[in-house]
């Protein structure tokens, strides 16, 4: 059974940082995608950042220059480095990842449990 599991989220004032880390556990072959996406109530999840096991990285143009996806392939890990972070970025996120739990079988998604950041003045 694959888990991803995240830590990292909490308060902040705006211009302020915060690191939000995901790991994934279980039967795990391989990790295609992962990324981190984020919710407000009333509004559809939306993605912040995506890396694909090759390194290729994709940012929602919102958090462009501020916020930095890496992984760790060793470690079936990802991570968001979020800077200069505004009230606008206050969300419950997510991380989401494709594994392969074999050789053989197709990637299946998996969500985290979601953590909540929250930028306040």
């Amino acid at each position: 059974q694959v888990q991803l599991v995240e830590s990292g989220g909490g308060l902040v004032q705006p211009g302020g940082s915060l690191r939000l880390s995901c790991a994934a556990s279980g039967s795990i072959f391989g990790i295609d995608y992962m990324g981190w996406y984020r919710q407000v109530p009333g509004d559809e999840r939306e993605l912040v950042a995506s890396v694909m096991e090759s390194g290729l990285t994709n940012y929602a143009e919102s958090v462009e220059g501020r916020f930095t996806i890496s992984r760790d392939n060793a470690k079936n890990s990802v991570h968001l480095q979020m800077n200069s972070l505004k009230p606008e970025d206050t969300a419950v996120y997510y991380c989401y990842a494709t594994i392969r739990a074999t050789f053989l079988s197709g990637p299946d998604d998996y969500w985290g449990q979601g953590t909540q950041v929250t930028v306040f003045s």
